[in-house]
């Protein structure tokens, strides 16, 4: 049980289709963390996106990460304090903070609609094929409120500028100037990904926000956000990107990039996170490890800020040091973890020694 000044860490998969190992990693290092300092790891399931969410998804994501051993302490099937811990079901939460936004003169309604918008990104392409639209600011000094649709801008400063200390990449500053008054909230109450997690990760005391490094282009604007609802930002640690060996970024058409397909080779949960750990993080020259050591042992002071490619021959001689170890995969467990490949090719009931109940 976390004490009210322990970490609060997260992971917040979207569900729109299979668990990434990519994702597994950051999941990872975040309940590592909670593990290691006595605090909270919090499971919530980011599913705004209504076209390409589904149940299904939702469902691979908690028997993957039930699978791993990724136990949660608040979450989907778990319940906590600060829930409810699905995006969809917390629209009301997103209205209450836009509002406060608002009245504090830090965000706007804008009624431009997408053909107005469209017609200057075209007018800008042909005065200058090599310029960034960004938003003008029509509706920024409007007080009326016609009867029409409308989103939620924030009003982002235009001097200045954001610096945050990262846990990996340390000090980082970007300027305002390289901002637009982005949109917060779409016309249907929906909010967009900086401002739905900023309010979740409040509503939710996030202390440590961890997760790869593709999202710091997020984090100057959100740290915004946080600002100007009056609430410190939480401590950022941006990961290493995981990339194919051709240095692209590594989705299936590389291989087998999900949890169910390493689960379906028989790999062992122990093996698969003890590799993912490795990725982007070390403790000298130690390549094996047990989940216990990995607790004891992990630290963000210790992942490095290179990206790394994905190597399945690593991979494999990882899990095959965990299947050889009884330490590290019981006789037990390495028995039930086989039994479903035996039958699929007919053993049904092999003569197998006697396995002790200590084994």
């Amino acid at each position: 049980m976390a004490s009210s000044s322990a970490p609060r860490v997260r992971f917040a998969p979207s569900p729109t289709g299979y668990l990434h190992i990519g994702g597994v990693r950051t999941a990872l290092f975040n309940w590592l963390w909670a593990k290691k300092t006595g605090g909270a790891f919090i499971l919530r399931i980011e599913d705004t996106d209504q076209e390409r969410s589904t149940e299904e998804s939702r469902r691979v994501i908690v028997d993957a990460m039930r699978w791993l051993e990724l136990d949660w302490d608040e979450g989907p099937e778990v319940g906590g304090p600060y829930g409810p811990y699905l995006q969809m079901e917390r629209l009301p939460i997103y209205q209450e903070f836009v509002e406060r936004l608002i009245a504090r003169g830090r965000a706007y309604r804008c009624y431009c609609t997408k053909e107005e918008l469209d017609a200057q990104r075209v007018a800008l392409k042909e005065k200058d094929p090599k310029a960034m639209f960004r938003y003008p600011g029509t509706c920024r000094a409007r007080k009326d409120r016609p009867d029409r649709p409308f989103v939620v801008r924030f009003l982002a400063p235009e001097a200045g500028s954001v610096t945050y200390n990262d846990l990996v990449f340390g000090a980082v500053t970007t300027p305002n100037s390289a901002q637009q008054d982005f949109v917060l909230v779409r016309t249907d109450g929906v909010p967009l990904y900086n401002f739905g997690s900023v309010v979740d990760d409040v509503s939710m005391a996030i202390t440590l926000v961890a997760r790869a490094r593709d999202h710091m282009v997020n984090t100057p604007p959100q740290i915004m956000i946080y600002e100007a609802l009056g609430y410190a930002p939480p401590a950022f640690a941006h990961l290493p990107l995981m990339l194919a060996q051709s240095g692209d970024k590594l989705s299936k058409r590389h291989g087998a990039v999900s949890v169910e397909e390493y689960k379906n080779l028989g790999y062992p949960p122990a093996g698969v996170l003890n590799y993912l750990a490795r990725f982007g993080w070390s403790h000298g020259d130690e390549e094996i490890f047990s989940k216990d050591d990995l607790v004891q042992k992990f630290d963000f002071a210790a992942v490095g800020r290179s990206d790394g490619k994905f190597d399945p021959k690593k991979f494999a001689d990882v899990v095959f040091e965990h299947l050889k170890r009884p330490d590290l995969t019981p006789v037990r467990r390495y028995a039930k973890m086989v039994t479903p490949f035996l039958a699929a090719i007919g053993i049904t009931e092999p003569n197998a020694p006697d396995i002790s109940p200590d084994s």
